[in-house]
Parts: structure tokens; C-alpha cells; sequence
């Protein structure tokens, strides 16, 4: 790397979209490829990348961050074709919106705190032009449940109906509902509740409910296999143990853990 970063980012670019053009023509995969059959690999790699981030792995986050950069690069390639864009005008309307939703830097906008920043980011948002109307325009339903229901509650507060304090008592309040609820249809509507309710204190809380549930199953995960090989070192099969002993295993392992 030379001492000019800007130059090196520019040249690693330029020669990453010099690769993706060679192997759009070149490559038999790449060239049957259309925006459809690339982004579950999208999805696939920013999922890829997340879990780098939460893992601390810098080496990963490198390795993650390239490929999803690869998957721009390639995305961008196909508006080209089509007429319908380019990489350059993806970074410049970046650029431009990120300088519109900025301006208590690129202003004169004064805030006090980041929930001031993120109220304006929201309120100009609101007021672009090219936006769907409506406070839950553009809140794309194919989102994982979790990030759909923050994303449905997050627009709702920006329309001033929220509270000040998480709601606990809610979630309390789900949880009677769904031991009380009498039938299937009443279990899932309660069960649903619940979840949402949940999803919302994480968001007052500032907590990534996708990220949080996924390091508790993960845990949990990691919980049974230490309690597997703990019945195993007793000469013991786990799926042949009864529950009640499942459960010592299960609560020695998460002993250990906390050894």
C-alpha cells in the first residue's frame, strides 16, 4: 500500500471491476446470471458478513466485506447492460444522499445526540421525492420477521406514536395472552404478539433483535453439545437419555460455562 489511501482505494476498485467485466463475458456462470438468481448469494454473503461483525473476526469481516463488495460490483454491471445505470452513478447517488440526510455536517443543522441524527435522517427521508408515500413506504416485506417487525415499529415512532421507556409490561401482557389463548388460531395471534412485543423493547433497548436471537440460539446450541459430551464421558447416549437427565447435563454444561 502506498501512502496515499484514497489512490490504493481507487486502484484496488478499478481493477475488482476490471475482474467482474472479464468473468461476465468470459465465465459460463457468470454470464447466465441475472439480478434475480444473483441476490440470494447477496443476501447469502451480507448474511455471511454479519456474522463476522458480530464474531469480531476481523480476518473474516475482510474476507465478507470483499465478497459483498464483488456482489455491488456485479449487480451495478447488470444496470450497465441495461442502460439503467453503472457502478460510477451507484456511488454518486450514495454519495449525494448520504450528504441530504447529513446536515448537521454538510449544513446548518445543529443536534445534541445521535437520536436527534437519526430523527432527521427519518423526517428528510420522509420528504424525498422519489419515496413511496406513506409511513411504511418502501418497508420491503420480504425482510427477515424480526427486522420487518423493528422496521414497522421504527417508522411508526417516527410518526410520533411511541413511548418513552421500553414496554416491558407489554411483553408481560402477551405472555398471559398466549397461556390464556384456547384454540390453534388463538396461540398463533398471541404467539405473534409476543414475539412483536418483544422486538420492540429490543429496539428501545438499541439491541439488533436478528443479531440477539441468533447469539442466544447459538448458545444454546453449544450448551447441548457440551451436555452431549458430557452424557457421552459417562458412557451415555444423548438420545437415548430421558428428559429429567437431559436436563442435569444441560445445567452441568452451563455450569461449566460459567467456570
Amino acid at each position: 500500500m502506498s501512502s496515499d489511501p484514497a489512490a490504493d482505494v481507487a486502484q484496488a476498485v478499478a481493477a475488482l471491476d476490471a475482474l467482474t467485466r472479464k468473468l461476465r463475458v468470459e465465465c459460463p456462470w457468470d454470464r447466465e446470471q441475472d439480478e434475480r438468481t444473483i441476490v440470494p448469494h447477496t443476501l447469502e454473503e451480507a448474511y455471511e458478513l454479519a456474522d463476522a461483525a458480530h464474531r469480531r473476526d476481523d480476518a473474516k469481516l475482510l474476507d465478507e466485506l470483499g465478497d459483498v463488495l464483488f456482489q455491488v460490483h456485479f449487480l451495478a454491471l447488470l444496470l450497465e447492460e441495461r442502460g439503467a445505470g453503472s457502478l460510477a452513478q451507484v456511488a454518486e447517488h450514495v454519495r449525494q444522499k448520504l450528504i441530504r440526510r447529513h446536515p448537521h455536517i454538510f449544513g446548518a443543522v445543529r443536534v445534541a445526540d445521535a437520536g436527534e441524527v437519526l430523527a432527521n435522517w427519518d423526517a428528510i427521508k420522509s420528504t424525498e421525492s422519489d419515496r413511496e408515500p406513506g409511513i411504511f413506504g418502501e418497508v420491503p416485506e420480504n425482510l427477515p420477521a424480526l427486522l420487518y417487525a423493528r422496521k414497522i415499529q421504527r417508522r411508526t415512532a417516527t410518526s410520533g406514536f411511541d413511548l418513552d421507556e421500553p414496554p416491558y409490561a407489554a411483553v408481560g401482557g402477551m405472555l398471559e395472552e398466549l397461556e390464556a389463548a384456547g384454540d390453534p388460531d388463538a396461540r398463533y395471534v398471541a404467539a405473534g404478539d409476543l414475539l412483536f412485543a418483544a422486538v420492540n423493547v429490543a429496539r428501545k433497548l438499541k439491541v439488533d433483535p436478528e443479531l440477539a436471537l441468533r447469539s442466544s440460539a447459538d448458545r444454546f446450541r453449544a450448551r447441548v453439545e457440551a451436555a452431549e459430551r458430557l452424557a457421552e464421558a459417562d458412557g451415555a447416549r444423548w438420545n437415548d437419555l430421558q428428559t429429567r437427565r437431559q436436563i442435569t447435563y444441560y445445567a452441568q454444561a452451563r455450569l461449566q460455562e460459567e467456570d
